[in-house]
């Protein structure tokens, strides 16, 4: 059950958030906004995969 969830919402991220491996993101020089939604993409990866 937690997996299907985590599936649908790394679906959505992929759809809705902006992807900074596109736009060749340094992050030394990332906003804590930025790390922040590279953490939340990474949790939820992370998850959907296990």
């Amino acid at each position: 059950m937690k997996k299907i969830i985590f599936k649908s919402l790394a679906k959505v991220n992929q759809l809705l958030l902006p992807s900074f491996t596109k736009k060749r993101l340094d992050l030394s020089k990332a906003s804590k906004f930025q790390m922040a939604l590279i953490g939340w993409r990474y949790f939820v990866t992370t998850r959907a995969l296990d």
